[in-house]
This record gives C-alpha cells, structure tokens and sequence, in this order.
C-alpha cells in the first residue's frame, strides 16, 4: 500500500462546531449549532440530485452556498455570500495534523473529499493539514459515494486501487470505496454529529484498520 487518502468533513476536522462558530458571528440571531447542522442536512440532497443525472456536476462552493441561502430563509434571516467560507475555516480533530505528519513519512496523503480542490486548499492552509495534493470529487466531476472519485484519485497517483487506502470516519464511504477496490482503514468521530450522536460509532464491517485516532493509524501502520 503507497497511498492514503482520507475524506475530510468529519474525519480530518470538525465542521460543526467550527461552522457554528462562523454563524454565530454573523447571524447572531440564530441558533448557531442547529443552523450548522441545517446547512449541513442540505449537502446530501442536493449531491444525490448529481449524483442521480438530475443535474450536471457543480462544486460542492456553489453547492454550500444554494443551501446557505436555503437555510436562511428558513430562519427567516438573509445570510451574505461571504458566510459560505465558512467550510474554508474548519478546525482539525487535535490527532489529525500529528498524526498525517507521521503518515506522510511512509506514505501518499491526499484528502479524497466532494469538496472542490480550491475548498480543500485553502482548508488545508487554515488547518495545517500537509497533504502531497488534492484528490476527490472535481476530478471525477461526480461526487462520492459514487466509484469514479475514488477511482479518478487512484488514477491521479498512478497506482491501482488495491495499492490506496481510504480512510473515513463514515462506513458508508468505506463500503463505497471497499466496492471499487480500495484498502480501508475506519476512524470514529464520536462527536461529529453533536453528543447526541448516533451513527458511525463503531466500524460495521471487517474494514482492513480500525483505529481509535489518525495517530493510532500511523502505529498500525508502521
């Protein structure tokens, strides 16, 4: 195995607590954690619909800030564009930038994120996060769970899937990426979701690594 490449929303930092934070700052009118959680609601339903054909691939920008807009007037407040950067702001899980440090010695490490690839380079200025280069959705113009992101991402390294391991925090996208050929490696985030969290609290198949944390990962590794 040459290469890691990791999703990024819930794996490698922690939106919902980093995007309440922007909200409120700007809508301090709301409530900033369930207006985060709201906008994030909308990001599966409106890539299901490019997924699906209905609709020809837009970057996951544009698409984050059709939900902005979406969601504010649901609150019944009026957001400015400038809030959608929001998601260029999120801070790492306090293993994450240590741990792909560690990583980075043996290995490839690439975000394999829907993102656009100017969304996760400025996420990795902001969060320190020392990627070799950005992977994911805007190669394939598709979006995960779909094979041809992880596929397009192996392609880009030059290696095959059985030589990449996806690492994610969401067994989904592990099932996803097991599908298309790829090693897989499961990092719980207990808390993405808030402490009423629910899913993805533990690895629900036979994944190649289980790990508590991106440090533990590098142990294994090694």
């Amino acid at each position: 195995m040459r290469a890691l490449i990791f999703d990024v929303f819930g794996t490698c930092v922690d939106w919902r607590n980093s995007v309440a934070r922007d909200v409120a700052a700007t809508l301090p009118q709301v409530d900033a954690l369930q207006f985060a959680t709201e906008w994030r609601a909308e990001y599966d339903p409106a890539m299901t619909r490019i997924r699906d054909g209905g609709r020809g691939y837009v970057p996951l920008d544009d698409l984050h800030l059709e939900n902005l807009h979406r969601v504010a007037a649901r609150h019944n407040v009026t957001a400015p564009d400038s809030l959608n950067t929001a998601w260029e702001r999120l801070d790492p899980w306090i293993d994450v930038v240590p741990g792909l440090a560690q990583l980075k010695q043996s290995h490839i490490i690439a975000p394999c994120s829907n993102g656009s690839i100017a969304l996760m380079t400025r996420l990795a200025r902001y969060a320190q996060l020392p990627w070799d280069c950005i992977l994911g959705a805007e190669l394939a113009r598709d979006y995960k769970p779909k094979p041809a992101v992880y596929l397009a991402s192996c392609s880009a390294l030059r290696l095959p899937p059985s030589e990449v391991m996806m690492v994610a925090a969401h067994n989904n996208d592990l099932h996803a990426a097991r599908a298309a050929g790829l090693k897989t490696a499961f990092i719980p985030r207990l808390t993405e979701h808030g402490p009423d969290q629910t899913a993805d609290l533990v690895a629900e198949s036979d994944w190649d690594i289980t790990a508590r944390d991106f440090n533990d990962l590098a142990a294994q590794l090694a």
